[in-house]
C-alpha cells in the first residue's frame, strides 16, 4: 500500500438494484445546472446559493426529525467539519459563477468530468481505489472528450463568456471530486445526515457575505420561474440527492459510484436542449460521448475488479 493511502476495510460492490438507483440520482442530478441557469437570470449566482441551501438546510432537518435521527455535532468533528465546509462553500460558488457564464449543456458535460479526477485521486488516498490499465485508457477517453468541450463556444446567448465559463465549471469539477472522496473519509466514522447539514449549515454564511458584497438581491422583478428553481434546486438536488449519495458513500467506493455517473452528461445535455433549445453541436455530442464512454469503460472495470475481490474473499 502507498504512503498516506487509507487502511479502511474493501467497501461492497454496486448490484444491480443499486446502479440503478444511482442513475436515478444522477437524472435528477443532471436537472440542476438547468435549474440554475432558470434561476440566475433573476436570483444571481451568490444569492442563489444562499436561499438554495438554506432552504435545502430546512428540508434535510425536516428529515432528520422524522427519523428521530440526532443531528448535533461532536467536538471531534469540528475540525473536519472546518475543511469540508471551506471545500463545499467554493465548490458551489464557483459552480454558480460558471453556471452564469456558459451553457447549460457545456456546464453539465464538464462539471460531470469529476468522476476523471475522483479516480485519479481515490488513487493515492483510497486503498480499493486502485487504478489498472483499463481504468487509465477509460479516463483518457474521458479527458479527451473534456478538453474538446472546453475549448469549444456554446450559443452566446447563453453564454456570455464561455472560455471563463468553461473554465469554472472545470475548477468545480475538480473541487467537487476532492470533496467526493474526503466525504468518503468522513462518512465512515460520522452520520451522513448530519455531514450533509453541517456542510450546508456552516457554508450559509460564506454564501451570504458574498452575496451582500457583490450582488444585488434581485436582478429583475420575481417572479414563480425562480421560485421554482429554487425549490427543485433546494428539495430534490441539496435534499433527496446530497443525501442519498453521501448515504450511498458509506457503504460504496467514490471511484465505483462515480462511474455511474456517466449518464449525468447525456441526461444534462438533452435537458439542455429541449428546456433552452441549445443545438446539440457535433463537438457537444462528441465531447458528452468521450466523456460517457471513458467512464462506462473505468465502471466496467471496477465491477470486474469487485467481483475479483469477491472470489477471493
Amino acid at each position: 500500500m502507498k504512503r498516506g493511502a487509507s487502511k479502511l476495510s474493501v467497501t461492497r460492490p454496486v448490484s444491480l438494484r443499486i446502479g440503478l438507483f444511482v442513475l436515478l440520482v444522477s437524472f435528477f442530478w443532471s436537472g440542476n445546472i438547468v435549474a440554475i441557469k432558470f434561476g440566475l437570470s433573476t436570483i444571481p449566482p451568490f444569492w442563489s446559493a444562499f436561499w438554495r441551501m438554506g432552504v435545502a438546510v430546512a428540508v434535510v432537518a425536516c428529515w432528520a426529525r422524522v427519523r428521530a435521527q440526532p443531528i448535533r455535532l461532536g467536538r471531534e468533528h469540528y475540525r473536519k467539519m472546518l475543511g469540508m465546509t471551506v471545500l463545499f462553500a467554493g465548490q458551489i460558488a464557483i459552480f454558480n459563477l460558471g453556471v452564469d457564464f456558459t451553457s447549460p449543456a457545456y456546464a453539465v458535460v464538464l462539471l460531470n468530468s469529476n468522476p476523471v479526477m475522483v479516480n485519479l485521486i481515490s488513487h493515492f488516498f483510497m486503498a480499493d481505489d486502485r487504478l489498472t490499465r483499463q481504468r487509465l485508457c477509460g479516463l483518457a477517453a474521458a479527458f479527451g472528450g473534456i478538453a474538446y468541450v472546453m475549448l469549444g463556444r456554446p450559443d452566446a446567448a447563453l453564454a456570455p463568456n464561455p472560455l471563463l465559463g468553461n473554465f469554472l465549471m472545470l475548477l468545480s469539477a475538480l473541487l467537487l471530486a476532492i470533496r467526493l472522496v474526503y466525504t468518503q473519509h468522513l462518512v465512515r466514522g460520522m452520520d451522513p445526515l448530519r455531514l450533509v447539514i453541517w456542510q450546508m449549515l456552516l457554508g450559509l454564511p460564506i454564501f451570504l457575505a458574498l452575496a451582500v458584497a457583490f450582488e444585488e438581491p434581485l436582478l429583475k422583478p420575481l417572479s414563480y420561474e425562480p421560485v421554482l428553481a429554487i425549490a427543485y434546486q433546494s428539495v430534490v438536488v441539496a435534499g433527496f440527492c446530497f443525501v442519498a449519495w453521501t448515504v450511498l458513500l458509506q457503504r460504496h467506493s467514490a471511484g465505483n459510484l462515480a462511474m455511474f455517473t456517466f449518464s449525468v452528461p447525456i441526461f444534462g445535455v438533452v435537458l439542455a436542449g429541449i428546456l433552452f433549445g441549445e443545438a446539440i453541436t457535433p463537438r457537444l455530442a462528441a465531447g458528452a460521448a468521450a466523456v460517457a464512454l471513458g467512464i462506462s469503460i473505468v465502471m466496467r472495470s471496477n465491477r470486474a475488479a469487485a467481483r475479483r475481490a469477491g472470489a477471493r474473499a
